[in-house]
């Protein structure tokens, strides 16, 4: 949407890894695990609305008797880099998933050996561009492709296709031969309307720069729930900037889309750049006090931590 959004070029690519060579990072910082864990809650059908961060980008949602996934990836590694921290919950611990959603074809967003594996004959939502590669991938599965902004219902759910500043790659030849962003997952009831602020909606943002699509976002969903935001692989930002948001740009965004809580993503799980998990923790907390946002907007996950909508009382640590 932007035009001065424009790829890095490989010149760029080398000053980044020679400038990443210099670099000393203490990575021993984790986020942990759940202390408890609520599988057997997650395996049952139920209406109320349920966040459990699996890793990464990956949430396992439930919302409207649907048990949705969003970019699962259970990969052991990315690249070179081994994973930090062991997923939330393992493929066999998850229950029968009935909705997949892919932001796009970076393979910390799509690893195939993960979709393989997923339980049941979920309906797979993916960007245009991918389809026939997930009807391979998929076989016997329904899957659709999306635009920017187009929609499908599934049940009582509905989930939109909305915009990301990002790119995508997977070969030497696939370069942003298919599309990349968000979604949105909005519960309709009886009494839906547009002004509706009854309804459970929740924004996954998927991967992106910061740019004036969150406004749209928020201009067309004026009641989102939980927005499921990026904080991690950021720096150096002179390269990552157009692509990623840094942690105060994932809380610009934040207030651009008018959510009411925050739960950071897309961190503490692989190391794709130069900032560490505690970097990108330790700026988000600080930006969030310097705005003076109210503590119990942000809701820090731990690996396999479900939140659980209508328990008042399950509100996680946040300044610890």
């Amino acid at each position: 949407m932007d035009p001065k959004a424009t790829p890095n070029t490989l010149k760029d690519l080398i000053g980044w890894q020679r400038e990443r060579r210099a670099k000393v990072k203490d990575e021993s910082y984790k986020i942990g695990q759940a202390e408890f864990k609520q599988q057997k809650m997650l395996a049952s059908k139920h209406d109320e609305l349920t966040i459990t961060w699996i890793g990464h980008s990956t949430f396992l949602l439930q919302i409207a008797g649907l048990t949705i996934i969003t970019d699962p990836v259970w990969a052991k590694r990315m690249g070179f880099s081994p994973r930090l921290e062991e997923p939330g919950l393992t493929l066999d611990e998850l229950p029968t998933i009935d909705v997949v959603l892919l932001s796009h074809s970076h393979y910390d967003h799509l690893h195939i050996g993960s979709l393989k594996k997923l339980k049941g004959s979920p309906v797979v939502l993916v960007p245009v561009g991918l389809g026939r590669k997930m009807q391979k991938v998929m076989k016997g599965k329904v899957v659709h492709e999306f635009k920017w902004w187009d929609k499908i219902m599934i049940g009582a759910v509905e989930f939109h296709f909305v915009p990301a500043q990002h790119w995508t790659k997977r070969t030497l030849t696939d370069t942003n031969t298919s599309l990349w962003g968000g979604w949105v997952i909005k519960q309709i009831t009886e009494s839906s309307h547009e002004d509706s602020q009854e309804d459970d909606t929740i924004y996954f943002a998927g991967d992106s720069g910061y740019f004036t699509g969150f406004q749209d976002i928020g201009n067309r969903f004026p009641h989102i729930s939980y927005a499921l935001m990026p904080i991690g692989a950021y720096e150096p930002e002179w390269f990552m900037g157009i692509q990623h948001v840094t942690p105060e740009e994932a809380l610009q965004a934040f207030v651009d889309v008018g959510a009411k809580v925050f739960i950071p993503m897309h961190y503490g799980a692989y190391r794709l750049a130069d900032d560490t998990t505690k970097e990108a923790l330790d700026r988000l907390l600080m930006e969030w006090e310097k705005r003076a946002f109210e503590k119990t907007r942000l809701r820090l996950l731990k690996h396999g931590e479900t939140l659980l909508a209508v328990a008042e009382e399950n509100v996680p640590l946040v300044f610890e």
